[in-house]
């Protein structure tokens, strides 16, 4: 759809009336759970209305007919053809119902519409049209063997899967999990982030409607420490997809180990160096990008630039221009269309931020611009965008992940320092570097250990690209044709003849 339908419509007189799932989706239909939660919008800190809230109980319910939809259902036996042509009609009904999910997203988390309706479901839409033309171009093997016998290697669906998503994204990572697991004829259950149980809900229904037989794609809402250990510990789950801080990430490793050893594919946290060197291309281009990199999505984002390594010769120009840019991000109703940055999650993240704040401002850091709350009559956790500079690289404040619209700058002496600087980090997500000259660009990007580096842009790339770390920000990988390893395994059929 149009920005201009985003711009016309009357958002705020959506909400109103927006309708919360009644129950968890289990078996192809909405459930009764253990319980309920009141759900809040951070929008303005008011209750959304009362959300079915799942157990260990209802966990071991979801895993029993993901469990039989894979050991006896149809979906893993349809021909790859036809589980992708599902796929595609997911694609199409989840474009029709785009408002629906985008205002979901935008209540739950606090997203900006435009970004919720844009980017978010473009995304989503997206990623199920990619698997469902991906679904049936995978092929297996024939090996080279001696007469009389013959060698088959098959990539056959792993089973059940579980999927632990995190709220900033809420149908993007959503989606890159379940998506390619569901192209390789797996059967999932999916665990939403406490903060964003609303719009995954939804989501699944459409895929009944676009064809997925009952049980296999399955959601629940409940607390990560009671539903995602159970997923985690739990028998019957072959396969573990996690994306959230590395805190969790430790303890799904830990419930593998505990339980049947499924396999656990974790993308973890993320502290993203944004190199600007003296001779990038245009430097106010740059600048304004390392602001978009930090400040959208409110800054939760696991590659978000957070660490502005920044050359000494160019580092007033350039932190100027982030400032100046800014201003262009106050916070405001993420239901009105002209907001470019939305309310932090909730008040534990923003008291949270704050206090590092104030803990990084007492070892000599300054704040440029920024640094307070702000639209504190809304009800809601806005943060103003923040650039702060004078901090240590070894400082938290520069070390540890915020999930916020806080940039630390960092000045450097040259390249050697910049790289250096870049890589004094736990994590390992993504990178940029800034440069005009192809050498450097080719020499840096090899030297940072990155999943991810770019070149003269920040968050660039499509789903033909892998997405995922190393260090602390896991391992496994999302996107492409590489994230169907994951929710597949080899057989070998050795076929004597002769």
């Amino acid at each position: 759809m149009t920005t201009d339908h985003v711009g016309a419509t009357d958002w705020a007189a959506l909400a109103a009336g927006v309708k919360v799932p009644q129950g968890v989706f289990v078996g192809g239909e909405y459930r009764e759970a253990a319980g309920t939660r009141t759900i809040l919008t951070p929008r303005d800190g008011s209750g959304l209305g009362d959300l079915a809230w799942a157990d260990a109980g209802d966990a071991d319910r979801a895993v029993a007919a993901a469990r039989r939809a894979f050991d006896s259902g149809p979906w893993p036996r349809m021909h790859p053809r036809e589980r992708g042509e599902v796929l595609q009609a997911f694609a199409a009904l989840v474009e029709a119902h785009r408002d629906e999910l985008a205002l979901l997203i935008s209540l739950e988390m606090g997203k900006p519409i435009r970004f919720a309706h844009e980017i978010e479901l473009r995304a989503l839409v997206r990623t199920l049209r990619y698997y469902g033309e991906l679904a049936d171009k995978e092929h297996g093997e024939v090996t080279p063997t001696t007469e009389g016998d013959l060698s088959l290697v098959t990539r056959e669906p792993a089973g059940v899967v579980a999927a632990v998503v995190p709220w900033n994204f809420p149908l993007t990572i959503a989606g890159w999990k379940f998506a390619p697991a569901l192209a390789a004829g797996c059967t999932v259950v999916l665990k939403t982030a406490e903060q964003s149980p609303l719009s995954m809900q939804r989501v699944a229904e459409l895929g009944v409607q676009a064809g997925l037989p009952p049980g296999a794609l399955n959601v629940l809402s409940g607390d990560g420490v009671v539903v995602g250990r159970a997923l985690g510990q739990h028998d019957d789950v072959d396969i573990l997809t996690f994306t959230g801080s590395t805190e969790v990430g430790r303890h799904f490793l830990r419930y593998s180990a505990d339980s049947n050893l499924k396999r656990v594919y974790l993308e973890l946290g993320g502290k993203s160096p944004n190199i600007i060197l003296p001779d990038a291309p245009d430097l106010d281009a740059a600048a304004d990008t390392a602001a978009w990199a930090i400040f959208f999505n409110t800054g939760e984002m696991c590659t978000a630039g957070s660490r502005l390594v920044v050359h000494r010769d160019v580092a007033e120009q350039v932190v100027a221009r982030v400032v100046e840019t800014a201003a262009q991000w106050a916070p405001g109703d993420p239901l009105d269309p002209a907001t470019r940055m939305g309310p932090m999650v909730d008040e534990r993240s923003l008291g949270r931020v704050l206090g590092q704040l104030e803990a990084g401002l007492a070892a000599g850091g300054q704040v440029r611009t920024g640094g307070r709350r702000t639209l504190a009559g809304s009800g809601g956790p806005y943060l103003e965008p923040t650039v702060v500079t004078g901090i240590a690289a070894d400082h938290p404040l520069a070390r540890e992940e915020l999930f916020a619209p806080v940039l630390s700058v960092l000045e450097v002496a040259d390249e050697e320092e910049a790289v250096r600087v870049a890589g004094d980090t736990p994590y390992g997500l993504a990178a940029a570097v800034w440069t005009s000259d192809l050498a450097t660009a080719h020499r840096v990007s090899r030297r940072l250990r990155a999943g991810t580096v770019w070149v003269n842009c920040y968050e660039e790339g499509d789903l033909s690209v892998p997405f995922g770390g190393v260090k602390l920000s896991g391992f496994g990988r999302d996107k492409s044709r590489h994230a169907l390893d994951e929710y597949t395994d080899l057989k070998t059929t050795w076929i004597h003849y002769g």
